[in-house]
């Protein structure tokens, strides 16, 4: 294989995501004050091509990725599972090795992790994941960006998540041990994060708290993370919210964290859901940064996959 898979972040080690966030802010801070379309100095991925992969609608992930190629002086070429033979039966192995012949690597935007996982089993180029039902790291790398350019240590923070334990939740687990944050999680006993998670983390020695309650979980964090309480494919989303209504993200609720404590989203957001507007659009909300830093988390995420 020619350079490296980006599945989930427990797979790599502290200096491999170090690296990579490191990389992150210097070309953000290099490309300041430039018009958006203009290309890297050096153009590190010239003449390189990225294949996406929709199986779900995207806003933030479609844009960034398509951009990120654009300044790394690349090109990328998108389809959804309905445009390819994919969706019609043809398998992901074929696809995989199809694909890599054709492009140099795949961001793939996926229902079922397993099917990221067998794509870059039978990858010869590097794969991406854009998300899954299991995990979005590239979300998680953008946030800790974020944390870190508005003055967080990462390494002996705080950080709360409240809602519901899903896939950005279990990326967050995963990085809890690898950047050194202890990581409490608020949600109801229906919703709480996967036990394979739980694990992960315990084997990597993460500090990871888990509470039935919003209030014990924001209790002295130094971040305070929501996310929609219903989500792409959920069937029951009246259940859900009757049940995740106690851990919207209110003022008093953020009373509760430490004095300055930021607030993070992954957007797209519900405001009178899961976050109260007077919190996502205050001045402890950094989800518009966050938002931005999908392009430069990923472009950085790109560089190192290609090992350029």
């Amino acid at each position: 294989m020619a350079g490296r898979h980006f599945i989930d972040l427990w797979h790599l080690d502290h200096v491999e995501l170090r690296e990579i966030l490191d990389m992150a802010h210097a070309m953000k801070k290099a490309r300041a004050g430039w018009p958006k379309g203009r290309v890297d100095d050096g153009a590190p991925l010239e003449g390189h091509t990225l294949a996406m992969i929709f199986e779900k609608s995207s806003t933030r992930t479609r844009f960034s990725f398509d951009m990120a190629m654009r300044q790394l002086g690349g090109s990328s070429i998108t389809a959804t599972s309905s445009d390819m033979q994919l969706g019609r039966g043809e398998t992901i192995d074929d696809t995989a090795r199809v694909l890599s012949r054709y492009v140099d690597a795949v961001m793939i935007r996926a229902n079922d992790h397993s099917d990221v996982e067998a794509f870059a089993e039978f990858s010869s180029v590097p794969v991406i994941n854009g998300l899954t039902d299991r995990s979005h790291p590239c979300q998680i790398m953008a946030d800790l960006q974020t944390l870190e350019e508005n003055g967080l240590d990462l390494r002996g923070a705080r950080i709360a998540w409240v809602g519901d334990g899903n896939n950005v939740c279990a990326s967050f687990i995963h990085a809890a041990a690898k950047f050194g944050f202890s990581l409490a999680v608020g949600t109801p006993a229906r919703f709480a994060p996967d036990d394979e998670d739980l694990d992960i983390a315990r084997e990597l020695q993460g500090k990871i708290d888990l509470f039935e309650t919003a209030e014990e979980a924001v209790a002295g964090a130094d971040v305070v993370i929501a996310d929609t309480f219903v989500s792409m494919g959920d069937k029951d989303a009246e259940r859900r919210l009757e049940i995740l209504e106690p851990y919207a993200v209110t003022e008093d609720l953020m009373e509760l964290a430490n004095k300055g404590a930021h607030f993070l989203h992954c957007l797209p957001a519900h405001r009178g859901e899961e976050v109260d507007p007077e919190v996502i659009d205050g001045p402890q909300s950094l989800v518009f940064d966050e938002a931005e830093n999908r392009l430069h988390a990923q472009k950085a995420v790109l560089r190192w996959c290609l090992e350029k």
